[in-house]
């Protein structure tokens, strides 16, 4: 039996998902503000920014500790998740995440990776 592998979460990736979704979050306040009249639509952008940056500090002691482990014949993360690799039906990745599809419909995300591509093709190595 190899040694297992770990898929930790990585903290740039981290800051930067992060960072995107403040973006989103800051135009799309911005928007709804506009869309219903407020004539102060510019406050949308410290509202976004604020709600995605308190939970991004709130969330990140338990997100920068959620690693994923993979023996010769399982997949293993937080909560405790088990997944049997000859379970997977799907591996793909979404930004800094990689999702895991199981044949039953199960879905798991392994989040922010510093090279999903990478944690991809290990796993799919793994289930050949």
């Amino acid at each position: 039996m190899a040694d297992p592998v770990t898929f930790p979460p990585d903290k740039g990736a981290y800051i930067r998902t992060n960072t995107w979704m403040a973006a989103a979050a800051m135009a799309g306040a911005m928007i709804i503000l506009w869309l219903i009249g407020n004539p102060y639509v510019w406050t949308g952008a410290p509202a976004g920014l604020a709600a995605i940056g308190i939970r991004a500090w709130y969330l990140a002691s338990e997100e920068l500790t959620a690693a994923w482990e993979m023996t010769d014949t399982t997949l293993t993360g937080p909560g405790p998740r088990k997944v049997a690799l000859n379970q997977i039906e799907a591996v793909k990745t979404m930004g800094s995440f990689v999702q895991i599809v199981t044949k039953g419909g199960d879905k798991h995300l392994i989040k922010y990776q510093a090279d999903p591509a990478a944690t991809k093709t290990a796993i799919e190595r793994a289930m050949a």
